[in-house]
């Protein structure tokens, strides 16, 4: 796996990160879509690198701290900045985690 193909997979995976409807109008929900080896592969992932990140001891970490983004922010964040910071966990755990 190269840079580029890493990039993508960030971008794949940050593109899994939605906003959810909440219990309350107030409350900011975040879904994290988890892709399955096949789903990345069909998007023309590198497979290779695909199953490093899906199998990866941290990757059920990540996911909970995505999911737990809204807990982390400020209540005067707007759901759009929170949807933006939980895309960052994925970027981040990925830039910190995986060697090339």
């Amino acid at each position: 796996m190269d840079p580029d193909q890493l990039r993508e997979i960030m971008d794949f995976l940050r593109g899994r990160v939605h906003l959810d409807a909440g219990d309350t109008v107030d409350q900011v929900v975040i879904r994290f879509d988890a892709p399955s080896l096949a789903d990345m592969t069909a998007a023309g992932l590198d497979p290779g690198g695909s199953q490093s990140i899906l199998t990866a001891p941290w990757w059920d970490e990540m996911v909970t701290d995505v999911v737990e983004t809204p807990e982390m922010c400020e209540p005067e964040d707007t759901p759009e900045q929170v949807l933006d910071y939980a895309r960052d966990v994925v970027s981040e755990y990925i830039r910190k985690r995986v060697t090339l």
